[in-house]
């Protein structure tokens, strides 16, 4: 429902995972590649919703 709300007013809910390179994991904010099983970024301290 929140979502929905937030949607109707313009803004985005999509969830935001890790992207893939390689083997890897890399974080879609400051492109920092880590190993599988990471739960953040160890650069930007970005964190998967």
């Amino acid at each position: 429902m929140f979502d929905e709300f937030l949607s109707d007013h313009g803004h985005e809910t999509e969830i935001v995972r890790w992207e893939r390179s390689y083997n890897k994991l890399q974080c879609p904010e400051c492109g920092a590649l880590h190993e599988e099983g990471s739960a953040r970024c160890s650069v930007c301290d970005w964190r998967p919703n």
